[in-house]
């Protein structure tokens, strides 16, 4: 009872909502880079929130089921096709053992996610099984995936067939306006440095990975290089000692010695993590109040959400 894996695509991984509480043994949290595309595939298919999935980077993904299940595909704009048939993103699809799932090339955005019913059964690792490559944990032996894996899950015969409208799917643009709560280390960068970070755009380079997002632009300005090493947050946004912004990922390392102006929220680092090469950012200040507020209306609007009953 499994999905066989036929061609693995650019990069595919293995991940649930993360891995917490092990940053002080080193490890790092993880998890889809874009969690909202991630749980919307698994609420389609009406799965627990930390059900595992597969993200895709890029796309290239190839399954053949050798189970009948339901799985649902969410996340970039690329083409999907089972048995060589057309299928939309954002919906359940029901497969029979036998069947192949394609998946094309991204052509807005750059990580998929592929969930199936009831979740993919992967054995955690220090509480997740969530992949992380540089550390050679979660997922299957800490790998991406590569043709032949199996990817072990239950039969689900029967099961609703649910889809997101599109008027409430996520739009995946050239650019990411990112809202950034201020750390304690805000101090260290004076006014004028906070007005030009809000008042400039930067652009995604291909040094970007799942451990952070390296930007290019107008130098952030930072007197002080020199600081001890400390826990790093999601989202945060480290100042080299060029003066270009990173913006810390999932994958990011625990510690760190360069200044931090502070954090991006969770919300919009979904959204940046779909963002190519030469995508534009814009930053903006706000407060831990903002925050709070941005977060609690999103997750209420995902809840109040309605899905639709639909058939292919």
């Amino acid at each position: 009872m499994s999905f066989k894996v036929l061609q693995p695509g650019l990069l595919s991984l293995l991940q649930d909502l993360g891995r917490f509480g092990q940053h002080e043994i080193g490890l790092t949290s993880s998890g889809p880079l874009d969690g909202e595309a991630f749980a919307w595939a698994n609420r389609i298919l009406d799965n627990a929130a930390n059900a595992c999935a597969i993200e895709v980077n890029f796309g290239g993904l190839q399954l053949q089921a050798q189970t009948d299940s339901y799985i649902c595909i969410t996340g970039a704009a690329l083409d999907v096709t089972i048995n060589g048939a057309n299928k939309p993103l954002w919906h359940s699809h029901k497969v029979v053992a036998g069947d192949q799932v394609k998946l094309g090339y991204s052509s807005q955005g750059c990580r998929t996610y592929l969930a199936v019913a009831g979740g993919f059964n992967i054995d955690p690792s220090f509480g997740s099984c969530s992949t992380v490559m540089r550390e050679k944990i979660g997922g299957l032996n800490g790998l991406k995936l590569a043709a032949n894996d199996q990817l072990p899950c239950a039969t689900v015969p029967q099961h609703d067939r649910l889809s997101l409208a599109p008027q409430h799917q996520p739009v995946y643009a050239e650019s990411a306006h990112l809202r950034l709560v201020l750390g304690y280390q805000h101090s260290l960068f004076d006014a004028a440095t906070k007005a030009r970070l809000q008042h400039s755009q930067y652009q995604v380079t291909d040094r970007s990975d799942r451990m952070g997002m390296r930007l290019q632009g107008p130098s952030i300005d930072c007197p002080s290089q020199q600081m001890l090493s400390e826990g790093i947050a999601l989202g945060a946004v480290q100042v080299p000692a060029d003066g270009q912004p990173i913006v810390l990922l999932n994958d990011r390392q625990t510690i760190g010695g360069y200044p931090k102006l502070g954090s991006v929220i969770a919300r919009d680092t979904a959204r940046l993590a779909q963002l190519r090469l030469g995508n534009t950012i814009t930053f903006e200040i706000i407060d831990l109040y903002q925050a709070h507020t941005i977060n609690t209306l999103a997750q209420l609007k995902f809840d109040a959400t309605p899905l639709l009953h639909t058939k292919d």
